[in-house]
């Protein structure tokens, strides 16, 4: 499978990938003005039915088939459109959509903080903080196993925000896991594995925050006592739990890495290339970087501290512990004279640059994930979840089928939103505990957006650790599935207990 997907990426055809998209567009008009009726999605109360699936099969193949998820995202977006409203202007249906996301609150804040973030890690790296870690790290990590044990280490003390998690820790480590011969899909895994999955354990974090604001909005719990609402649903996050302690487990080669995991790996330790082709268009540190002054530890400990400690005051807040560390970063680096006022502007936005390409994943993403919603996608797949399974069965089938939504739009939050104003009603009317039920939502979304080529954590991740998100995502599937298949065990017998 992966030598065909190279030859097809070597292969690339412009005339002929014209001429596929010509005929996508085609067949989707055909589709939409013969078979699916125009007042479909009124009549069903904004869902398409099976054809609402359309869409997300075709992006999966296309990504699949091709690697190129940018153009896959577009199209699949457009044929999503052409089966909301064939006879509108998919161009201005998609300059609609496309407008409404980048005006939407979340995505302003996904652009604020992941552009700060970019700067903050750039900052750190030219003022030498990011070398004196791994001169550090390199003392007391003196294998491949030692070296990976220390990157989850430090991701789990790190949980309080998956991005801040990914970020911090993958760039960190990345130069040490290097000279270990660590291939960075290995690393990649290590750090996306303790970051999301934490976060969805941990009630002092954004997730518990995010999830517990939905939860009591939709009358689990009460208002003001959020974490208290998410707290009941930490037990039963079972592929939380299944993919964070799969991780040493992985490290010690307890559980043998398999698939293309370990084809990465024998790469790297043959002596071949550390990052797998194409990483460069998306490594937050790609290229030499001339370090500013004797690289010193405190240059990195205290902005990464400031960031947590701003971000707990802030009532969870990152967008406020960003800004408030960018304000440190001035007063630490300028301080020092290892920067000046005009170099730290100009080291600043080169990190915002850095972040150009996996925020255009993100946004792009968020457009497909919006183009969805109009169909009924996620809310199809739910009807279908519980109009022919039993009480017992749902837990276990509310988790697979919402991991694979998921895995299709990409957007965890974004499929939080959807999906839990639904399935706590149904938790209530069917007798399954909603602790159970809500558990497995934020369960399949960590699954799903592990898996997901485009999704945030994908991309953050591959971001940090210089990996293409393809490649990323592509070896640290066959893992996730075993955790995977870990929690769904987990979730069938809790029905069959509980319910």
């Amino acid at each position: 499978m992966t030598e065909k997907l190279q030859n097809e990426v070597k292969s690339f055809n412009p005339i002929r990938t014209l001429i596929i998209i010509a005929l996508v567009i085609a067949a989707s008009y055909a589709l939409a003005l013969t078979v699916i009726p125009v007042d479909k999605l009124e009549a069903e109360g904004g869902n398409l039915g099976i054809w609402s699936c359309i869409p997300a099969f075709f992006l999966v193949v296309y990504i699949f088939a091709t690697k190129r998820v940018l153009e896959g995202l577009i199209l699949g977006s457009i044929v999503g459109l052409i089966f909301a409203a064939p006879g509108a202007n998919v161009i201005g249906s998609l300059s609609s959509v496309a407008t409404d996301v980048m005006m939407d609150e979340d995505t302003g804040w996904l652009i604020l903080v992941c552009g700060l973030m970019g700067s903050i890690i750039k900052l750190i790296e030219v003022t030498g903080g990011a070398q004196a870690f791994g001169e550090w790290a390199a003392k007391k990590a003196k294998s491949r196993e030692a070296t990976l044990m220390w990157t989850y280490i430090l991701g789990c003390i790190i949980f309080i925000d998956d991005y801040l998690n990914s970020m911090t820790i993958g760039s960190c480590m990345k130069k040490l896991t290097d000279k270990r011969r660590v291939s960075r899909e290995m690393l990649s895994y290590v750090t996306s594995s303790t970051a999301a999955p934490l976060c969805a354990l941990i009630p002092i974090s954004t997730w518990a925050i995010f999830a517990g604001r939905i939860m009591v909005d939709n009358g689990v719990g009460v208002e003001g006592k959020e974490i208290q609402s998410f707290i009941i649903t930490i037990p039963y996050s079972f592929y939380a739990w299944a993919a964070a302690l799969l991780v040493p487990l992985v490290i010690w080669h307890i559980v043998p890495v398999f698939g293309p995991m370990k084809k990465a790996e024998e790469r790297a330790m043959s002596g071949g290339p550390l990052a797998p082709p194409g990483s460069e268009k998306i490594d937050l540190n790609a290229g030499e970087v001339e370090i500013k002054g004797k690289p010193k530890l405190y240059n990195l400990i205290i902005p990464v501290v400031g960031m947590v400690f701003f971000t707990i005051i802030f009532d969870l807040d990152m967008q406020h512990g960003v800004i408030a560390t960018m304000a440190l970063c001035f007063v630490l680096f300028v301080g020092q004279k290892l920067l000046s006022a005009e170099e730290f502007w100009d080291y600043s936005v080169d990190g915002i640059k850095n972040m150009i390409l996996p925020l255009a994943l993100m946004v792009l993403a968020y457009i497909f994930a919006a183009v969805n919603d109009q169909i009924g996608f996620t809310r199809y797949i739910i009807d279908v979840a519980v109009e022919h399974a039993s009480p017992q069965l749902l837990p276990v089938l509310i988790f697979l089928l919402l991991a694979v939504t998921e895995f299709i739009t990409g957007t965890n939050w974004g499929m939080y939103i959807i999906a839990l104003p639904i399935v706590i009603p149904i938790c209530m009317g069917t007798g399954i505990p909603v602790a159970l039920g809500c558990g497995a939502v934020i369960s399949a979304g960590v699954l799903g957006s592990h898996c997901c080529f485009y999704s945030d954590c994908t991309v953050i991740t591959s971001s940090a650790t210089g990996c293409d998100n393809f490649a990323h995502a592509w070896t640290q599937m066959p893992l996730g599935m075993l955790a995977g298949a870990v929690a769904a065990i987990g979730y069938l017998i809790m029905g069959f207990v509980m319910v």
